[in-house]
């Protein structure tokens, strides 16, 4: 008895130092964005009371009854005063669930809270949900939009990771209790898809990712947009979706790329945070990109700067799936602070703290890719001679 008490002091202590750390800026910075040194949250961060069984009587050992994996691709938003985050928490058997952690300034401290979120099933019960999206819609609900995956039906026998997915919907008012909707019905497999926050036509907008299997983009172009008119039955049909930001070739979303959160309203436009995926030698590298689209016509592009906005750095590098940076969550303050939740490595979450003025001159003024070597030497020549004719002149 005396060893598990010691023990679990031992724990509780290391548990509150980790979540109560005071985390501070890395560095210089970029002039865009400024990166924070400590990862928001992790597997550590998960309750002891997820973790273990606590009573010495049924785990004398004080052994972890139920592992956490990994704490990442969390959506987020502002809700009564706290930074919230709605995590993909993964535990050792691999299913994934989501979890509300709450913040008081946004960049450390990050808790969870109690229990994880019970997400109702529909009908055809998911086996695995995560990468949720919070939007407060103008219609007055919290709408959480995630990957549903299943297994693939039609998989050969034997094939054991063959997979289909869809984007599940659920609703909530105070991200406790939540209505599970039926999932989007579509002609292609979908899992990067987002709520745009203000109907469009007395509509509801997504933005959606075509593609023809559960890895591969295939024949989909792109970032797609749709609009539906019920929500609660939610369904694009075969000719309603048209792409907006397109996949390129020898581009940072040369294999796939997929909105993140939910855009951003400017006054200059609507400002979007997404993820393009190439290939290389060590598999596929995940980065995140900005683009603007008008606020006028959500749908129309006004402003993409060339390559990535961020990319996977030092130990964001490395994790259970190496060098990949994804983003499903940011908060605009009402003082235009932006706060960026990306995660490494689909690992840990971080956060990179920017403003909506920096993000939109970056977006405006940074030049586009114009899709050959050519071109972006003709683009950094200009860009060298305007800095030797100004500095000539000072």
């Amino acid at each position: 008895m005396d060893n598990f008490k010691s023990r679990l002091a031992m724990l509780k202590e290391e548990h509150e130092a980790l979540v109560t750390r005071r985390n501070h800026k890395a560095g210089t910075g970029n002039g865009i964005f400024d990166r924070y040194a400590y990862p928001v949250l992790t597997g550590a961060h998960a309750p002891l009371e997820w973790r273990y069984d606590l009573n010495p009587a049924t785990n004398p050992y004080l052994m972890e009854r139920f592992g956490i994996n990994a704490a990442f691709n969390a959506g987020a938003m502002k809700f009564n005063g706290k930074y919230v985050l709605a995590v993909r928490v993964e535990g050792y058997d691999r299913k994934s669930f989501i979890a509300i952690a709450e913040s008081p300034n946004g960049i450390d401290n990050f808790r969870f809270r109690d229990f994880p979120v019970t997400m109702p099933e529909t009908e055809d019960p998911d086996i695995n949900v995560y990468d949720m999206r919070l939007i407060h819609h103008e219609d007055g609900w919290i709408y959480g939009i995630f990957c549903s995956e299943r297994k693939d039906p039609n998989a050969a026998p034997g094939d054991l990771s063959a997979a289909v997915a869809a984007a599940g919907i659920a609703r909530t008012h105070d991200l406790v209790t939540w209505e599970r909707l039926p999932d989007l019905v579509s002609v292609s497999q979908q899992r990067n898809v987002v709520l745009h926050p203000e109907f469009v036509k007395g509509m509801y907008a997504l933005y959606t990712r075509p593609q023809d299997s559960f890895i591969d983009a295939g024949s989909g172009g792109g970032i797609g947009w749709a609009l539906v008119r019920d929500i609660t039955r939610a369904e694009i049909a075969p000719g309603d979706e048209k792409i907006i930001n397109f996949r390129h070739y020898h581009t940072i979303k040369e294999m796939k790329n997929g909105e993140g959160p939910h855009p951003v309203k400017t006054p200059a436009g609507w400002l979007h945070l997404a993820h393009g995926v190439r290939g290389c030698a060590a598999g596929l590298r995940y980065v995140l990109y900005l683009y603007m689209t008008a606020l006028d016509d959500p749908a129309r592009v006004i402003a993409e700067p060339g390559g990535y906005f961020m990319a996977p750095v030092e130990e964001e590098r490395i994790g259970d799936v190496s060098n990949v940076l994804f983003s499903n969550g940011w908060i605009a303050d009402d003082d235009g602070t932006v706060y960026i939740y990306y995660a490494s490595s689909d690992t840990r979450m971080h956060v990179a703290v920017s403003s909506v003025d920096r993000l939109v001159d970056y977006c405006m003024n940074t030049p586009a890719d114009r899709f050959r070597s050519a071109e972006s030497v003709k683009t950094l020549n200009s860009i060298i001679a305007r800095n030797r004719e100004y500095m000539a002149g000072k």
